[in-house]
Order: structure tokens, then C-alpha cells, then sequence
């Protein structure tokens, strides 16, 4: 293909850093591979074959592909090599996505893994920033098209209450039956894009007390001291170590899943790596569910 460019001998091998003789011995080659002329050379001038001009587009076809395939090839390496960024619920603990998470770790121990907690409404656009590869967090709308989910865990909602509460001793709880209460909530489900957003709607009331941290042990405190009740999601939480609390069903039941989400043409190989063992982590659980 250079020697067709530059119709020089010399020149070729000086553009390639090779000699003049390695140039002809390697056009000698291909047209005694191929069986057919590709260069005539007659006083002191390089001319292509008829052969040579109709094989020249075929060739440059082929070598454009090569460079491509090296491409690629190099890019899927450096895409495995490296970090798998993933952005989450600081609930991820409670759910089977944890679990997930952590037997990935140790299955490719190679592997860099950066998790970061976010809230609710920061993850709904974290996978449009190019450093974020995987999201875990509820689902309540519909996902975008251009998002694929993983479903990983169902919760349903619950009310936290002191044992020695009336409502302690109910076997749910209506919004109404909570009017007049003194409310404790987390931020994130005064979001639209949680499930609950609508029970506070309809409570109508201001919260006395609204946990904006991260740290779920201290609004667990709370409400072991007594200082008022709530409305989680009931798996958000770990309330085997606070005695004083009774999780109550909440009625009319209000449910959300929880996804992993990734960008549908994210190309990096970690990304597709843990997508698929997930994909088969989840199954037996998918089946189960499918055949009952």
C-alpha cells in the first residue's frame, strides 16, 4: 500500500525504516503468494498492475480493519484493568445486592472496586457522569431506555414504633392512624422518586425531626429512645440491636425493588464482568420465584 502511494523503492523503505531490498523481496513475496503481478517496474519508474490497482482498495479494507480489531482489543484490555465504579444506597448491607457485591470481590480479587454512597435523587442521574458504571438504588418510575436493570431485592414499607407505643400492639398501621404523631424521617424518602413520597403527601404534617446523614444507627437511636416513630422501607434497616422498636406493617402496603442499573452501551469488559455474574447470582432466586 506505501509503495502504491509513493511509486518509489527508496522512498518506501524510508517511510517504513526498512531497506530497499526487504521492500522488493516482500512485493516478490505477495505476488508469488497471490499468483499474480502487482508492480512493473521499467525505467527507473513504478507503475501498478491492472491486478495490482484492483487488489490496492481490497487491501487498504483490510488493513483499516487490523488497526480496528488492535483497537478494540487493546481497549477491552485497559476497559478489564480498570476500576468498576459503582454508586449506592448507604442501605446496600440489608439487601441480597451486598451479597452480590461482595462474593464479586472474591471471586476477582484483581479487580479494583470503588463503591460510593450517593442519595436517592443523586443516583437517578449518576450514571450520566462517564465515572460511574453501575448504580444500585430503588426503582419507582420507569427506568430510561438507554438504562438496563437488574432487579436484585423487593421491600415493602413498614412504621417503627416504641414497644410500649399503642400502635406497638396493632397488626398494621393506616396513614391516618398516624396523624398527630411526633414524625422522625430520613431525607431520602421525602424524595419524589421514593416510595413513600406519596404516604408523607397524604400525612400532611411536618416532620419534627429529618435525618439528612448516612449513619443509620443514630435515626435508629432516635426512635429506640422513644422519640417519635416512622415510615421505612422495612429491609433499609438492621433493627435486631435496638430492643425498644417494633416494626409495624404499613397498610395500604406500598412496595419498591431494587435494581442495579447500568448505561445499555457501556462497553468497558469489568462492567459487562460483573453484570453477568450478577445476572447469575440472581437466577436460581428468579427461577424459585418463576416456578412457585
Amino acid at each position: 500500500m506505501d509503495l502504491a502511494e509513493t511509486l518509489n523503492y527508496s522512498r518506501s523503505a524510508e517511510r517504513l525504516f526498512l531497506s530497499q531490498s526487504t521492500i522488493s523481496k516482500d512485493i516478490l513475496a505477495l505476488e508469488r503468494d497471490w499468483q499474480v503481478k502487482l508492480v512493473v517496474r521499467a525505467h527507473r519508474q513504478i507503475h501498478l498492475t491492472r491486478a495490482g490497482r484492483l487488489i490496492l482498495p481490497k487491501v487498504k479494507r483490510l488493513l483499516q480493519q487490523e488497526t480496528e480489531l488492535n483497537q478494540a482489543i487493546e481497549h477491552r484490555f485497559w476497559q478489564r484493568e480498570r476500576p468498576l465504579v459503582i454508586q449506592g444506597l448507604s442501605s446496600l448491607p440489608q439487601y441480597r445486592a451486598f451479597r452480590i457485591l461482595t462474593a464479586f470481590t472474591r471471586r476477582y480479587p484483581e479487580i479494583q472496586v470503588t463503591f460510593r454512597e450517593a442519595s436517592l435523587d443523586h443516583l437517578a442521574h449518576a450514571l450520566d457522569q462517564k465515572n460511574v458504571d453501575i448504580v444500585f438504588t430503588r426503582l419507582v418510575a420507569a427506568t430510561p431506555p438507554a438504562y438496563q436493570t437488574l432487579v436484585s431485592d423487593q421491600d415493602q414499607a413498614v412504621v417503627l414504633v416504641p414497644k410500649d407505643h399503642p400502635l406497638a400492639q396493632r397488626s398494621f398501621v393506616t396513614p391516618a392512624m398516624l396523624q398527630g404523631e411526633p414524625l422522625l424521617v430520613q431525607r431520602d424518602t421525602l424524595s419524589p422518586r421514593h416510595p413513600l413520597y406519596a404516604v408523607f403527601q397524604e400525612l400532611a404534617t411536618q416532620p419534627q425531626l429529618t435525618y439528612d446523614g448516612r449513619r443509620p444507627e443514630l435515626f435508629l437511636a432516635l426512635l429506640n429512645q422513644g422519640a417519635g416513630v416512622s415510615v421505612v422501607m422495612n429491609r433499609a434497616f438492621d433493627g435486631t440491636a435496638y430492643p425498644n422498636i417494633r416494626a409495624v406493617p404499613l397498610r395500604p402496603r406500598v412496595t419498591s425493588r431494587l435494581a442495579f442499573l447500568k448505561q445499555a452501551d457501556n462497553p468497558a469488559a469489568v462492567v459487562d464482568l460483573f453484570w453477568r455474574f450478577a445476572e447469575q447470582a440472581l437466577q436460581p432466586a428468579t427461577d424459585t420465584h418463576e416456578t412457585s
